[in-house]
């Protein structure tokens, strides 16, 4: 059975929580303190939450985590519509990020589906 950081699902959270956590660090003060803070740990929770069902023992359970991390990417995602909005994502970064959450979405619909 491959372990959890094996999966795409997982990589593919991991890839989106690292490019959000080093670009924060270009961005100014008052993105950081508000929007920034809260994207890092909302993406950070998908790959966690994948992780900790992954180690449960009961499909139910695993389940329960994994939509804890559906519903991390999705705070991620309007994390970042506000960063594109208020201009702290260039227009070309957020095409990067969208191409991963793009992917990331079903994938993680997929695996939820096929956990039993």
């Amino acid at each position: 059975m491959k372990h959890i950081s094996e999966m795409d699902v997982h990589k593919l959270a991991e890839k989106l929580s690292d490019m959000i956590w080093y670009d924060f660090d270009s961005w100014p003060q008052k993105a950081q303190s508000t929007i920034g803070y809260q994207v890092i740990k909302s993406s950070d929770s998908i790959s966690a939450n994948l992780s900790e069902g992954y180690g449960r023992y009961t499909p139910a359970d695993r389940k329960r985590f994994y939509f804890f991390s559906r519903g991390s990417l999705e705070e991620t995602k309007t994390w970042l519509n506000k960063a594109a909005r208020r201009q702290i994502v260039d227009f070309n970064r957020m095409i990067e990020y969208n191409s991963i959450l793009n992917e990331l979405g079903p994938k993680l619909n997929g695996f939820i589906n096929a956990t039993h």
